[in-house]
């Protein structure tokens, strides 16, 4: 087994990035500007806004983040996006989820222009992704891409199984992974909560991404040796025996499957770090204008 280390490799292309954010500073005048809009005080959004923030400082990168009470009405909300979305000293806008109840995330995703959605959430993002054009692609996809191409992984010709269907990692991966490129060309198979015999599914796979929310569920049982396994869960409990007051866990059982598999990202310090490098090179595309002329 060896690791799929996401400090290692997130302190590597964090110094890339800063090396081309002090270039696009020297020939512009300007930083990379990434703007995050945060609603209300979610403990775990605070925290994502926060180590989001603290890295763009890291890399000569511009931040801002403008903060609403969650009471703040749609309106309001999508009056705001509007305005950065106009704003030409803005290079890229996140809004943190979730959002509360009576603000819908569809229309706040489609009110972002897709010209400044460092995210890559934005339908014409997502699109453009699956005709394989160039575009901001959904920063966690993006991050496990950067790693398997940092530890030269081969996945050509592979059989992917992505473990859940979210339009923000699991549908995404799986087209990623599909596309004729690199790292990618695999055959994918999209499984979900209602896939039948997922087990026999998963055991079959040469590369396993698990990204369905739940502790532990992908179990050694589940996985067959030399198999890749990339882990997205961060599923957070409450501990008395770390400062923060909670543990992570990720949809691996890491101790029993680690011995089985080629390859393994741990939590914390695997998928997660590479999500805040996918934003970053986002955003520092978007201020090269790389993407969007």
């Amino acid at each position: 087994m060896q690791l799929l280390d996401g400090k290692y490799v997130s302190e590597k292309l964090k110094q890339e990035i800063a090396n081309e954010a002090a270039e696009v500073l020297a020939n512009s005048g300007r930083k990379p500007h990434l703007v995050a809009i945060l609603v209300g005080n979610d403990g775990g959004s605070e925290t994502y806004v926060a180590s989001k923030m603290k890295n763009c400082e890291k890399v000569g990168f511009r931040s801002s983040l403008v903060r609403y009470d969650e009471t703040v009405s749609e309106e309001e909300l999508l009056a705001k996006v509007e305005e950065i979305n106009q704003d030409p000293e803005v290079d890229g806008l996140i809004v943190q989820l979730p959002l509360p109840k009576h603000i819908d995330p569809e229309k706040v995703t489609e009110k972002i222009d897709h010209r400044k959605d460092v995210d890559g959430f934005h339908p014409i993002n997502l699109g453009r992704m699956m005709r394989n054009l160039p575009c901001f692609i959904p920063a966690t996809p993006y991050g496990i891409l950067l790693m398997l191409e940092e530890y030269k992984i081969d996945t050509a010709g592979k059989h992917c199984v992505v473990i859940g269907r979210s339009n923000i990692v699991g549908s995404p991966m799986s087209i990623l992974m599909a596309r004729n490129s690199n790292p990618g060309n695999c055959t994918v198979t999209l499984t979900h909560s209602r896939t039948k015999n997922l087990e026999e599914i998963v055991r079959s796979a040469d590369i396993v991404v698990a990204a369905i929310g739940k502790k532990n569920f992908v179990t050694a049982d589940m996985v067959k040796e030399g198999a890749v396994v990339i882990d997205v869960g961060i599923n957070r409990e409450i501990s008395t025996t770390t400062k923060s007051g909670f543990k992570l866990f990720g949809d691996v059982d890491f101790e029993n499957v680690a011995p089985k598999a080629s390859w393994i990202t741990p939590v914390p310090g695997g998928v997660g770090l590479m999500t805040i490098i996918g934003l970053l090179r986002n955003t520092l595309a978007s201020a090269k204008k790389e993407i969007y002329k």
